[in-house]
């Protein structure tokens, strides 16, 4: 069995890669890749995206609005903006709102029990746009222990 580098594109995000995943070949030579502890690894990516310094993309609020169980309509009332509001800033359409993004991220902080060790007035100020999507790169050696790679 290899260990190898993996683009988790699954998510729906394209900037997600796993190191040191168990990789095994099958009958036909084809690299086969096994994501043990599915709800683990989401955690550990929607940590990165909850704290990291820049701004939520639009990939990254469908995947924490998905992983905390609730529909563009539903979110949209929880920051006092309409479902079709959601649905640009998923799309990319316009940005985000700065005040809405820090509600996001608290609540999926909450909902999805990561603690972040950050104050809202430290959240509020990575609720910033970003001109460049940086990747989540995560340690996938222990699958019961995934974490973000420094």
């Amino acid at each position: 069995m290899d260990r190898m580098s993996y683009k988790y594109t699954e998510s729906g995000l394209d900037n997600v890669v796993i190191h040191n995943m168990d990789v095994v070949e099958d009958d036909t030579g084809e690299l086969v890749y096994s994501i043990k502890n599915l709800i683990g690894l989401h955690k550990v990516i929607a940590h990165s995206i909850i704290t990291r310094d820049t701004g939520i993309q639009p990939n990254e609020l469908r995947f924490l609005r998905t992983e905390i169980g609730l529909t563009q309509s539903e979110l949209a009332k929880r920051v006092n903006k309409d479902a079709q509001t959601v649905g640009r800033w998923e799309r990319g359409e316009c940005p985000i709102d700065p005040n809405a993004e820090l509600v996001i991220r608290m609540l999926a902080a909450e909902r999805l029990d990561i603690d972040t060790n950050m104050s809202v007035e430290e959240l509020i100020e990575k609720c910033v746009p970003a001109a460049k999507l940086r990747p989540i790169e995560i340690d996938g050696s222990d699958p019961e222990n995934y974490r973000l790679v420094a």
